[in-house]
Order: structure tokens, then sequence, then C-alpha cells
């Protein structure tokens, strides 16, 4: 993991760059040993063509080499035979069983299931989910912790897929949307025009529109798709791999109606869950902080996480290093949630309440917007087919009552 730092060395100038490290405190040790006093680290994505090809590995497969992986730890296998056994069964799946070969000559080298999967080249993982490992390699909880991340994984995918199925039946209206307005701009418009160039008679202003975006559509379709398929494409690379138009875009994302209390949700809930099976798992509170907060996908809230978690370290409760933090204004419930469980010691139990809360509160907002989502595409297409249709057929009634 990369990290960058400003500091000063020891003559007291004025110094900044970058270290790799696998944690922050590893990242500390390493500038220390350089004889340079930081003020602060920042994680920060490297960028290579390696890492940059290097893709996520899917939340599905995840959930099963972690529950395939602490299944067979529990009846007493060896990590080394283990990964073996899992490269047999899954010899099927080259680029698996490329990442598992990978972890395999590592593990056969003498280093530990957390060095391998981190140093690996096949997958980018989780960062929450290697340093829950690496915590659990030293503690003896590497079954518990396995089993749990495989339950956590497996039920973020669900979630995914549930929303993947709301959403394919407005894809589908939305897809017949534009394929019908654009064979009528491009196929019908075009040969209803011929019969207005002929009577030279003057056209509304909704007709002269609806032609001239056709003569425009069918004249520069190609460039149109290259540079909407164009704008897509850099914006995804620019949101993975820019820093600062990544941040921007989290802020704008929180600060959308509805579409912001949906995102703080899944984020709070998600980070509520993990937090709770670090604290079930024996994982010491600070450190469990530590760990939960690399869950946060959006860096307005990760920010804020990281103000905290480093009051947090110094013996403050999270609820009251949040409230002391400055960044996203979090939601009273799960302030209040927190607060209560740092009070009554039940945090675990409360927080794992809070991600169901959550969870529950999210569902039945999609089920509403998907509802209102569908009548209102419906309108859409019932307003673009109406628009044309009364483009073309305005000039024609003016045509028929200029005949009689």
């Amino acid at each position: 993991m990369l990290f960058k730092y400003k500091g000063f060395d020891k003559t007291g100038k004025k110094v900044k760059g970058t270290v790799t490290a696998s944690s922050e405190e590893e990242a500390g040790q390493k500038l220390r040993t350089q004889n340079i006093y930081h003020e602060g680290l920042t994680p920060t994505k490297e960028f290579s063509l390696e890492a940059f090809a290097k893709r996520q590995m899917p939340g599905e497969l995840l959930s099963t080499f972690s529950k395939e992986l602490s299944s067979y730890l529990k009846s007493g296998m060896t990590i080394l035979t283990a990964i073996k056994l899992l490269e047999n069964q899954h010899e099927g799946e080259k680029k698996y069983v490329s990442f598992l070969n990978s972890v395999k000559t590592m593990i056969d080298e003498g280093k530990s299931l957390y060095h391998a999967l981190n140093t690996q080249k096949v997958y980018a993982l989780p960062e929450f989910f290697l340093q829950s490992l690496n915590v659990a390699g030293q503690g003896g909880k590497m079954v518990e912790v396995l089993t749990n991340m495989g339950n956590f994984f497996s039920a973020q995918n669900k979630v995914k897929k549930q929303v993947k199925g709301a959403m394919t039946y407005p894809a589908i209206i939305f897809t017949v949307a534009i394929g019908m307005t654009s064979f009528l701009i491009a196929f019908v418009v075009p040969k209803i025009t011929g019969i207005f160039e002929d009577t030279g008679q003057a056209l509304p202003p909704i007709t002269q529109f609806v032609l001239g975006l056709s003569d425009f559509l069918t004249a520069h379709y190609i460039a149109i798709i290259v540079v909407i398929l164009s704008v897509i494409l850099m914006f995804k690379i620019a949101y993975a791999k820019i820093e600062t138009f990544h941040r921007i875009i989290d802020a704008m994302l929180l600060k959308i109606p509805v579409l912001g209390s949906l995102i703080q949700n899944h984020e709070l809930g998600r980070f509520s869950y993990i937090l709770s099976l670090m604290l079930s798992s024996g994982v010491a509170y600070a450190q469990a902080v530590q760990l939960a907060k690399a869950t946060f996908a959006n860096h307005g809230l990760r920010d804020l996480f990281e103000k905290a978690s480093v009051k947090v370290l110094e013996g403050n409760k999270l609820s009251n290093a949040l409230q002391m933090s400055k960044g996203v204004k979090l939601k009273r419930n799960f302030m209040q949630s927190l607060a209560l469980g740092e009070e009554s010691s039940e945090v675990a139990q409360i927080l794992d309440n809070t991600s169901a809360l959550y969870a529950e509160e999210n569902e039945d907002k999609l089920k509403l917007l998907l509802s209102l989502l569908e009548p209102f595409m419906m309108l859409f297409i019932g307003v673009v087919v109406g628009v044309i249709v009364s483009a073309m057929l305005l000039p024609i009634f003016t045509m028929t009552q200029g005949l009689q």
C-alpha cells in the first residue's frame, strides 16, 4: 500500500513524498528509521500498468474463497494444504487458479496468508479484508474471521443482485424508449421531410426543431456514440484512478437528496456490520475501528472516520471523536446508537442491529423509488413519441385545411 507524507527531516527541512508499507503503523516506522518526522500519512493509489490491470476480486468469489478456506482450516488442515485443495477444486477457473497458485507459492516459501494475499498480482482485495486477516493471524482467530468475512461478502453480493434485479425492468423500458425514439428520428422523420419540402410552406417551430434534430443525429450519429462512450470511459478511469476527482464526485453524491441518504445508509450499515464482526471476533476496539474504517467507499465518510480513528487510538470514544471531527454530518440515529453502545459496552450487538435497520430502510426506499421510476419512464416515452408525432402531424393538418 502506498502512503503520501509531509514532514521534516533531522535538519528541520520540510520534506514530502511517498512510502510503501502494509499499514499506516509500518509506514510511520519506515519514516522514523529514515529520520523523517511526518505530520500525517494519507493512503493513496499507486499508478502503474500492473495496478491498472489488476481487477477487484468479485464479491461472490471472495465469499466462496473465505468460506471454503475457513471450512478446511476448521477441519485441521494447514493453510498450504487448504490452498492446494482449493486449487484442485477450481482447476477450470484459470484466473482464480492463478491467484491460488500465487498465494500457495508464497505460503510455501514461509510467508503468512496476509502477506501472500497482499502481494499477489492477480486480484485486488479490499484493504479491510487483508488487515482483518493480518490481525486474525496474530491473534489465532483466522477461522472465525474468515467465516465472518465469507458471510459478509455473501450478504453484500445478495444486496447487489437484488438491486440489479430491481433495475432490470426500468433498464429495459429505457432501452426501448431510446430505440423507439432513434428509429422515429432516423427513419420515419426523414421520409416525411420530403413531403414538407415540396409544399414550400412555413413549418411550425416544433416541426423545425424535430427536423433539425433528425438531420443532426443522422449526420453525426457515429461521432455522438463515440463521444458518449469516451466520456463514460474517461469518467470511470478518472473516478477510479484520480483521487481529487473521486473526492469531488463523492462529496456531490452525498449532497443529492434521497441518493445521499441511500449512500450514507449503505456505507454506515456496512461499517457497523464489519465493526460488529471484528469486536465479536475478539479484536480490540481501537484496532477494530482502524480496520472497519477501510470499508468506506465514499471518500467524505472515509476521511471523517480516518480523523476520528486517530482520536480513538488516543483513548477517546468513537462517538465523541466523530463529533469533534469536521466533515460529513452523520445520521443522528447512528451517532445515538454508537454512543449508547459505548456507554453500555454492547457496541457489537447494537451496531449489528443498526446495520440490519439501515439495510431494511434502504430496501424500502429502493422499492419506493423503483415503483415511481416505472410510471415516470412510461410517461417519458409517451412525451417523446407525442412530441415527434405532433411535429409531423401539425404541418399535415395545416396543409389539409389549406386545401378546403
